[in-house]
């Protein structure tokens, strides 16, 4: 392999015809000798012929056609600026700086062609060629390289310049793929990497708030990579590409046609294209063609100042272009320089070429005229060299805004700065082994390379300019926008905004939205979405096998809300909230709770309050009728201590109503439970205490002492204390407390969190079952003396209970809000109206509007009905006993009962004379006990206590 390296090499310094440095390499070239060779490569044509080889002769060099005015002005720019160097007395004093300048024609092929020469001579002496030839001294070695423009040129030139350690500046290659100093060891730029570029296009397309584009890229490291990167930044936009495609000015008609027709149907409206001039002309020609006038084409920096696009003719069509250019520098004198361009002055074949571009005519002894008096091109003129270059317009001549030139200029300053620091080097303190410095006048490519890595330049944008390994260029961008100029139609490209990099997040895009013209006339900023906007109140919906950036519009859940357009989800409302109709924004949710200023809170105060005053009435007429026979006759005490319960229960309920607290919550049920129980407690004794009386057979002083007062008394307390335990261990391990129910619909309920729900229905339990025990005994006494005691009425009280409190179970589960706790309060209420009416509402009528029944004699003659019908059903199973033994025995007389006597606690009992004389039954009442007598004159004696 090196054998025939060095065979390629030794071919290449045979090519000239004679030995100086004019006759090594391509022969199109722009040269001058000089103690330091810089190479430059410059597009100065837009690209090749197409031309078949058939290989039936040897193959010619393909021919590079269509002149780019802007490649000579940067050929240009490196000429003027090493002119300037060699003619400065500060930097590379009596050091000339000399130029080999190739035309690379846009195309990799020319590109290697030209790299070649440059890495020749550089490697001559390592290979050995003078046993083949005499080099020595004939080909200066060219120590950098200015150039490439395009990024695939550049990238292949790279590879090849880079293994020789040649530096390489490059003014207009931008694909981030040439960051990778790995593998392009000798590249920099002056130029920043298009990965920022992307950024910009990705941030101007979210800012007109377009998320539906066409994407277009040349089909090369500038495209692919560029739009790669774009890609990704439209993702993370939430931005969809409809079309992807890439492009190159080397495509067959028929497929620009196809490209087209995609374009033209598809519905996005903004087209995105980062390619070349070169690449994107021919798609551009054939819109133009079919007068495609309804696209917004965005601009990427390699053609958004083209000549080859930016036409008059185009302008209906491309008219209103967003395009990114650099931000443009200043070249003091290099107007006049321009100007000064002459054939006559020039040796080089591009200025020549150029003149008869430029002035559409042909020099004599022309190459060109050849081929047209040939026919192979149109008719021209000839033209004498002396035209005025100032009477035409052309793209060579527009320095008013030098971006692309700015950066050649700049990299030529890189490298004259690189060898002023070599010059100047002191040993010692030099870059290479042991501080030593390098021969300005034997200076090597890679000695260059090593000084420029160390270099810092500012340019005339006060940005400074590194070349070291993790460096890049910050990006700041122009932002232009096409108009048509209202003088001669030509192209204007006006300034609108920029794009910078520096700047702080948020604030690097910066539009201007009054200047722009969209599709040349325009204002209105152009609709490129997928679907239409999404009003507020509505979120974008998915549809099935589309982009996410197509959807359809989705009305808001309730309790969430949107407040702009096209919003991708709607905002769920804070718990305080509600959405309100058409979802547009939130209200605060109304609080709602048992209120005492609301109707029906008031209606069960006002309920509560009768009920706590009509058990006070009644309280006040036993207490004022407290020595009647009827108030005797139901316990006084207990009816006392059971209406100061009632009185409790009706005034517990009143805690359920207003605003829950905390401490209205660890209040309400344990006094609604231990009030209850006390009641029942009170109804429980008293009516088993009775039963008791009237059922016993023969009445001792035991049950006298079991049944006392205080006995009475104790038993209820008793019965109280377990209900009071309860609650508190209720509220000792799951204490309630007050809640706030956000679940309903615009409305929040407070509520109280019960702790512990078990706990509730311990408490309701234990009630019940004390009313259940109270119902039985109640049952039992229901045929006992009307006027003597309440039993029928307390057993039709406990079914009132039961029935109550079975359906405040259900009621209580199945409802919410403020409603528990008015079902609550109707039960509490009904259960207690029901004990007061069922117990004491008789008694009080009775009493009240009734008394000649509240009499000694009347309650006497109900009881005394009451014991004979007890005491002759008594003695009937006596005498049926009786007859049955004697039947049994032989028979025996019998007996009819003379006296029947029943006392209770012994106060009061019926005298034998009494009994003797056959008097009436006789009742007394005395602390709440009573004390029966009856005589039957035909019997003989026989008492019965009970």
């Amino acid at each position: 392999m090196r054998f025939y390296l060095k065979f390629y090499l030794h071919y290449l310094l045979l090519l000239g015809s004679n030995p100086g440095v004019s006759t090594y390499g391509p022969h199109l070239r722009a040269q001058k000798t000089g103690d330091i060779l810089l190479g430059g490569l410059f597009p100065i044509h837009f690209g090749v012929a197409s031309k078949d080889q058939d290989l039936a002769a040897r193959p010619e060099s393909t021919e590079c056609v269509r002149y780019n005015f802007r490649g000579f002005r940067w050929l240009q720019a490196m000429i003027f600026a090493i002119e300037e160097i060699n003619n400065s007395s500060s930097l590379l004093p009596n050091i000339t700086l000399g130029y080999r300048i190739f035309d690379t024609c846009n195309t990799v092929s020319k590109a290697l062609e030209a790299s070649l020469s440059f890495v020749a001579q550089n490697k001559i002496d390592s290979l050995n060629l003078d046993e083949f030839c005499n080099c020595s001294g004939n080909i200066p070695s060219t120590i950098a390289v200015v150039g490439a423009s395009g990024s695939a040129v550049s990238t292949a030139v790279a590879d090849l310049v880079g293994l020789f350690y040649i530096p390489q500046i490059s003014y207009a290659s931008s694909s981030r793929l040439l960051s990778n100093k790995n593998q392009y060891k000798s590249f920099m730029r002056t130029i920043p990497t298009d990965e920022y570029q992307a950024i910009a296009m990705a941030a101007v397309i979210d800012h007109f708030q377009w998320n539906w584009v066409i994407a277009i890229a040349s089909d090369d490291e500038y495209g692919r990579p560029g739009i790669e990167k774009f890609e990704n930044e439209m993702l993370q936009r939430d931005i969809c590409i409809d079309l992807n495609v890439l492009i190159s000015q080397y495509l067959e008609e028929a497929e620009i046609v196809r490209l087209a027709d995609r374009i033209q149907n598809s519905s996005a409206r903004v087209i995105v294209v980062f390619a070349s001039g070169p690449d994107v002309e021919p798609l551009v020609k054939e819109m133009v063609r079919r007068n495609v006038t309804d696209r917004v084409w965005l601009a990427s920096e390699a053609w958004a100042i083209s000549s080859l696009v930016a036409k008059p003719e185009y302008l209906d069509v491309m008219g209103g272009t967003i395009g990114f250019a650099l931000r443009a520098g200043q070249i003091p004198g290099f107007k006049e320089f321009l100007q000064q361009v002459r054939p006559k002055k020039c040796t080089n074949e591009f200025v020549r070429e150029f003149w008869e571009e430029t002035f559409n005519c042909y020099l004599e002894d022309s190459p060109r005229k050849e081929d047209n008096e040939n026919g192979s091109t149109s008719f021209r003129p000839l033209c004498t060299g002396e035209e005025d270059i100032t009477s035409v317009e052309t793209p060579y001549l527009d320095y008013t805004h030098l971006r692309i030139t700015y950066n050649v200029y700049l990299a030529v300053y890189a490298i004259a700065e690189a060898l002023q620091d070599i010059l100047t080097c002191t040993p010692g303190r030099g870059l290479f082994a042991n501080g030593s410095c390098a021969d300005i006048r034997k200076v090597e490519a890679w000695q260059v390379l090593k000084q420029l890595r160390h270099r810092k330049i500012q340019n005339s944008l006060g940005e400074r300019v590194r070349f070291d390994e993790a460096s890049e260029l910050y990006a700041n961008y122009t932002i232009l926008n096409w108009h048509r100029s209202p003088e001669d139609g030509s192209v204007v490209f006006k300034e609108v905004g920029y794009y910078s990099v520096h700047s702080k997040k948020g604030a690097k895009l910066s539009i201007d939205k009054t200047k722009i013209l969209w599709n040349g006339y325009l204002t209105e900023v152009p609709f490129s979405n997928c679907s239409e906007d999404c009003e507020p109140g509505t979120r974008k919906g998915i549809i099935d096998g589309m982009p996410t950036c197509c959807f359809e519009c989705t009305e808001c859940s309730d309790g969430e809300f949107s407040d702009h357009k096209d919003a991708s989800v709607c905002t769920k409302c804070p718990n305080n909230s509600w959405s309100n109709g058409n979802h547009t924004s939130c209200f605060l949710k109304e609080i709602e709770f048992l209120s005492w200023s609301e109707p029906f809170g008031i209606a069960l105060a006002l309920f509560a309050v009768l009920g706590a005053l009509l058990t006070s009435f009644v309280m006040g007429v036993f207490v004022r009728f407290r020595n009647t026979p009827i108030v005797k006759a139901s316990n006084r005490e207990l009816s006392y201590l059971l209406l100061f319960s009632l009185i409790c229960c009706f005034s517990s309920s009143l805690i359920f109503i207003g605003e829950p607290q905390d401490w209205t919550c660890r209040l309400r049920q344990p006094a609604f439970g231990i009030s209850f129980v006390l009641c029942i407690s009170c109804i429980l004794v008293k009516t088993n205490r009775v039963l008791l009386v009237f059922e016993a057979k023969i009445p001792t002083s035991l049950h006298r002492k079991w049944w006392g007062l205080n006995l009475q008394f104790l038993l209820v307390f008793l019965f109280t204390f377990v209900q009071a335990m309860i609650c508190v261990v209720w509220l000792y391990n799951a204490p309630p407390g007050s809640y706030r129910n956000y679940d309903i619909d615009e409305i929040i309920f407070i509520t109280c969190n019960e702790g512990s729900m078990m706990a509730l229905g311990f408490l309701i339990g234990y009630t019940c079952l004390l009313a259940a025990v109270c119902f039985f005994f109640a049952f039992k006494s229901r045929k006992l003396p009307e006027n003597f005691t309440e039993a029928k009425f307390i057993t039709f009280s406990m079914l009132i209970f039961f029935i109550v409190w079975i359906s405040f179970v259900p009621a209580y589960f199945s409802t919410y809000g403020k409603f528990v706790s008015a079902v609550e309060v109707i039960a509490i209420l009904a259960s207690s109206f029901g004990l007061l009416a069922c117990i004491f509402f008789n008694k009080v009528y009775i009493i009240l509007f009734k008394p000649s029944r509240n009499t000694i004699e009347e309650v006497r003659s109900s009881t005394a009905a009451h014991s004979f019908k007890a005491a002759a059903k008594a003695t009937l199973r006596q005498s049926s006993a009786s007859r049955k033994r004697s039947s049994s025995v032989g028979g025996s007389s019998g007996s009819s009962p003379s006296l029947s006597s029943l006392k209770t606690n012994g106060n009061e009992a019926a005298t034998p004379s009494e009994q003797r004389r056959g008097q009436r039954p006789r009742v007394s009442f005395e602390s709440g006990t009573v004390t029966l007598s009856f005589s039957f004159d035909e019997a003989r004696k026989n008492s019965m206590k009970l």
